[in-house]
Protein backbone atom coordinates (compact mmCIF):
# COMPACT_ATOMS: atom_id res chain seq x y z
CA UNK A 1 0.00 0.00 0.00
CA UNK A 2 1.27 3.48 -0.87
CA UNK A 3 1.97 6.04 1.76
CA UNK A 4 -0.97 8.50 1.95
CA UNK A 5 1.34 11.46 1.45
CA UNK A 6 2.93 10.08 -1.77
CA UNK A 7 0.37 11.82 -3.98
CA UNK A 8 0.92 15.06 -2.10
CA UNK A 9 4.70 14.73 -2.52
CA UNK A 10 4.33 14.12 -6.24
CA UNK A 11 2.10 17.17 -6.55
CA UNK A 12 4.61 19.28 -4.59
CA UNK A 13 7.45 18.00 -6.81
CA UNK A 14 5.42 18.87 -9.90
CA UNK A 15 4.73 22.35 -8.59
CA UNK A 16 8.46 22.85 -8.07
CA UNK A 17 9.02 21.94 -11.70
CA UNK A 18 6.49 24.53 -12.81
CA UNK A 19 7.80 27.97 -13.66
CA UNK A 20 5.81 31.14 -13.57
CA UNK A 21 6.06 32.87 -16.91
CA UNK A 22 4.93 36.44 -17.02
CA UNK A 23 2.61 37.25 -19.92
CA UNK A 24 1.10 40.71 -20.05
CA UNK A 25 -0.92 41.27 -16.87
CA UNK A 26 -1.52 37.56 -16.30
CA UNK A 27 0.62 34.78 -14.90
CA UNK A 28 0.71 31.59 -16.90
CA UNK A 29 2.05 28.31 -15.69
CA UNK A 30 4.44 26.42 -17.92
CA UNK A 31 6.50 23.35 -17.24
CA UNK A 32 10.23 23.82 -17.26
CA UNK A 33 11.61 23.26 -20.71
CA UNK A 34 8.58 24.74 -22.47
CA UNK A 35 10.74 27.51 -23.90
CA UNK A 36 13.56 25.10 -24.77
CA UNK A 37 14.69 25.56 -28.35
CA UNK A 38 12.79 28.80 -28.93
CA UNK A 39 14.72 31.60 -30.59
CA UNK A 40 16.06 34.25 -28.26
CA UNK A 41 17.54 36.50 -30.96
CA UNK A 42 16.44 40.11 -30.44
CA UNK A 43 15.70 40.40 -34.18
CA UNK A 44 15.65 37.23 -36.27
CA UNK A 45 16.81 39.09 -39.39
CA UNK A 46 18.01 35.96 -41.15
CA UNK A 47 14.58 34.35 -40.87
CA UNK A 48 12.84 37.50 -42.06
CA UNK A 49 15.23 37.81 -44.99
CA UNK A 50 14.80 34.17 -45.94
CA UNK A 51 11.02 34.56 -46.01
CA UNK A 52 10.97 37.52 -48.38
CA UNK A 53 14.08 37.03 -50.51
CA UNK A 54 12.37 35.33 -53.44
CA UNK A 55 9.81 38.13 -53.65
CA UNK A 56 12.57 40.75 -53.54
CA UNK A 57 14.24 38.94 -56.44
CA UNK A 58 10.96 38.85 -58.36
CA UNK A 59 10.45 42.57 -57.66
CA UNK A 60 13.91 43.36 -59.05
CA UNK A 61 13.24 41.23 -62.14
CA UNK A 62 9.90 42.97 -62.64
CA UNK A 63 11.89 46.20 -63.10
CA UNK A 64 14.39 44.78 -65.58
CA UNK A 65 16.18 41.57 -66.63
CA UNK A 66 19.28 40.89 -64.55
CA UNK A 67 22.02 38.28 -64.32
CA UNK A 68 22.69 36.39 -61.09
CA UNK A 69 25.63 38.31 -59.72
CA UNK A 70 23.88 41.59 -60.54
CA UNK A 71 21.04 40.45 -58.26
CA UNK A 72 23.52 39.64 -55.49
CA UNK A 73 25.09 43.12 -55.77
CA UNK A 74 21.73 44.90 -55.91
CA UNK A 75 20.39 43.06 -52.88
CA UNK A 76 23.67 43.58 -51.03
CA UNK A 77 23.35 47.33 -51.49
CA UNK A 78 20.05 47.31 -49.56
CA UNK A 79 20.49 47.36 -45.78
CA UNK A 80 19.38 44.04 -44.31
CA UNK A 81 19.22 42.10 -47.58
CA UNK A 82 22.86 41.06 -47.90
CA UNK A 83 22.99 37.65 -49.55
CA UNK A 84 25.41 35.46 -51.45
CA UNK A 85 25.66 33.65 -54.76
CA UNK A 86 25.21 30.42 -52.83
CA UNK A 87 21.73 31.60 -51.87
CA UNK A 88 20.67 33.37 -55.07
CA UNK A 89 21.52 30.74 -57.68
CA UNK A 90 19.57 27.88 -56.04
CA UNK A 91 16.69 30.31 -55.55
CA UNK A 92 16.78 31.34 -59.23
CA UNK A 93 16.89 27.67 -60.23
CA UNK A 94 13.78 26.96 -58.15
CA UNK A 95 11.98 30.03 -59.52
CA UNK A 96 12.75 28.82 -63.04
CA UNK A 97 11.42 25.31 -62.29
CA UNK A 98 8.25 26.86 -60.89
CA UNK A 99 7.83 28.95 -64.04
CA UNK A 100 8.25 32.29 -62.26
CA UNK A 101 11.34 33.32 -64.25
CA UNK A 102 12.78 32.57 -67.67
CA UNK A 103 16.40 32.73 -68.75
CA UNK A 104 18.35 33.87 -71.79
CA UNK A 105 22.08 33.75 -72.49
CA UNK A 106 23.76 36.96 -73.64
CA UNK A 107 27.30 37.87 -74.57
CA UNK A 108 29.03 40.13 -72.09
CA UNK A 109 31.43 42.95 -72.91
CA UNK A 110 34.33 41.42 -71.06
CA UNK A 111 34.08 37.74 -70.30
CA UNK A 112 31.92 34.68 -70.84
CA UNK A 113 28.22 34.89 -71.76
CA UNK A 114 25.85 35.65 -68.89
CA UNK A 115 22.54 34.04 -68.04
CA UNK A 116 19.90 36.74 -67.66
CA UNK A 117 16.73 36.21 -65.67
CA UNK A 118 13.36 37.81 -66.41
CA UNK A 119 10.05 37.52 -64.62
CA UNK A 120 7.25 35.58 -66.36
CA UNK A 121 3.51 36.33 -66.25
CA UNK A 122 3.13 33.62 -63.65
CA UNK A 123 5.96 35.18 -61.61
CA UNK A 124 4.35 38.61 -61.91
CA UNK A 125 1.04 37.18 -60.65
CA UNK A 126 2.85 35.62 -57.67
CA UNK A 127 4.59 38.94 -56.97
CA UNK A 128 1.31 40.89 -57.21
CA UNK A 129 -0.33 38.51 -54.73
CA UNK A 130 2.64 38.81 -52.38
CA UNK A 131 2.48 42.62 -52.51
CA UNK A 132 -1.16 42.58 -51.38
CA UNK A 133 -0.46 40.07 -48.61
CA UNK A 134 2.72 41.88 -47.55
CA UNK A 135 0.89 45.18 -47.12
CA UNK A 136 -1.80 43.47 -45.03
CA UNK A 137 0.78 41.59 -42.96
CA UNK A 138 3.01 44.64 -42.47
CA UNK A 139 0.02 46.75 -41.39
CA UNK A 140 -1.04 44.10 -38.87
CA UNK A 141 2.46 43.78 -37.40
CA UNK A 142 2.94 47.56 -37.33
CA UNK A 143 -0.37 47.99 -35.49
CA UNK A 144 0.80 45.55 -32.81
CA UNK A 145 4.19 47.20 -32.56
CA UNK A 146 2.59 50.62 -32.15
CA UNK A 147 0.38 49.32 -29.32
CA UNK A 148 3.57 48.16 -27.61
CA UNK A 149 4.95 51.72 -27.68
CA UNK A 150 1.86 53.31 -26.10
Amino acid sequence: MRHPHTAQRRLADRKRRITHVLGGNRHYLAQQGTMYGMRTDPVPAAQLRKGVLEYCVLALLAQDEKYGFELVRTLGAVDGLVTSEGTIYPLLSRLKKEGHVRTTWRESDGGPPRKYYAITRKGQAVLDTFRVEWRRFRTAVDSLMEKDRQ
